[in-house]
Parts: C-alpha cells; sequence; structure tokens
C-alpha cells in the first residue's frame, strides 16, 4: 500500500504519475491504482501544462486591498486591455500593442502593481516599417521603457502599408508588451466582462 498523504503530496507538487513513479521506485501501475484508490483529483492537460511552465507557483498575485489611486490605475488599465489588448481565447498571453510610450508604460505599472507581474516574465517586442531606422526606434524604446536591448526580443520590419500619416504616427514603430500566463489573461478578461454585463 503506498501512502496517501505522501502521493498526494508528490502529485500536486506538480509531478505526473510516471515522475512520481521514476522518483520514488514505486511502479507505475501501482502508483495509478492507489491515486484512483484514494480519488486523488486527476489534473486536465492544460492544467499539468500549466504547473510544468510555472513550477513555482503563479507568476502573479493579485492585490485585492487598493488605495483610490490603485483603483484608479486598475481601471485604466483595464479600459487600456479592453480597447487594446489581444482577448483571443487561442492565445495565452496578456498582450497589447501601441506607439504610445506612456500608455504602454501605464498598462505595464497596472500589471506591475494590481497583479504583481513578475519582472521576468514580461516580454517586449517591435514592428518597424522598412523604412525606419532601427537604431532610432531601438534607442527611443530603450530609453522611454528604461529596459535593455536584450530585453525586446525580436525586431519585425513590414513594408509601409499604402500611402498616408503611417510615418508620423509610427516613427518609432509599434511596441508590444506581453506576459505570457494564461490565469493572468482569464482574471483580466474576466474584469472586463463584469464591466460590460
Amino acid at each position: 500500500m503506498l501512502p496517501k498523504n505522501k502521493l498526494e503530496r508528490l502529485y500536486r507538487s506538480g509531478l505526473s504519475m510516471k515522475e512520481i513513479s521514476d522518483k520514488t521506485g514505486w511502479n507505475y501501475h501501482p502508483v495509478t491504482y492507489w491515486m484512483i484508490n484514494y480519488n486523488i483529483p486527476r489534473r486536465s492537460r492544460s492544467e499539468a501544462t500549466y504547473i510544468k511552465r510555472n513550477p513555482n507557483g503563479d507568476p502573479f498575485k493579485i492585490k485585492t486591498k487598493l488605495s483610490r489611486k490603485e483603483s484608479e490605475l486598475k481601471a485604466l488599465g483595464l479600459g487600456i486591455y479592453w480597447g487594446e489588448g489581444d482577448k483571443s481565447p487561442y492565445n495565452t498571453s496578456v498582450r497589447l500593442g501601441n506607439t504610445d510610450p506612456f500608455l504602454i508604460k501605464k498598462f505595464r505599472e497596472f500589471l506591475r502593481k494590481i497583479y504583481r507581474a513578475k519582472e521576468e516574465k514580461f516580454c517586449y517586442g517591435l514592428i518597424l516599417f522598412n523604412d525606419i531606422k532601427e537604431s532610432k526606434a531601438v534607442s527611443f524604446w530603450k530609453k522611454h521603457l528604461e529596459i535593455k536591448r536584450k530585453q525586446l526580443g525580436k525586431i519585425t520590419i513590414i513594408p509601409p502599408q499604402g500611402k498616408g500619416t503611417y510615418r508620423k504616427k509610427s516613427e518609432y514603430g509599434v511596441l508590444t508588451i506581453s506576459f505570457t500566463n494564461k490565469k493572468l489573461k482569464e482574471q483580466i478578461l474576466g474584469e472586463i466582462k463584469k464591466i460590460y454585463n
């Protein structure tokens, strides 16, 4: 008989039944048998994937007690994401792109202060038209966001889309900020849904 408390603890730590078998030396079939016998709830594939990607738990922590200023920041951040953010259910990133560095900074402040998003999980990208000087655009975003070049990641160059005022509006390209976490995205989209319901 395998001890329930140990089996449950190992499984809840994120190990699969195969990994529990390998780690403890218990045969795989008894592990599956006792999981069923003890009625230990099984994870879905998406839950298992989430745990593998976040072995130390959620990379964010929601702040529940907000000052008036923080409540205003939360409302502003939700509004920015509602208008500009990626709301696709097929993408697990909280992702937003814009040409305005002040909007990007305010949204990042929202994630940092209201959701206490871990800094190392932020990713940045840059989309430029092919007639924009890359070094000038990189320097602009590094200065405004106070980030290093390596944090900026991939730079995508595209040809201008027809005629118009794109050059003035996108002089330094479109900066994307993203935080890949399915739970956080669901949380933010849930908050937005409460607003329009």
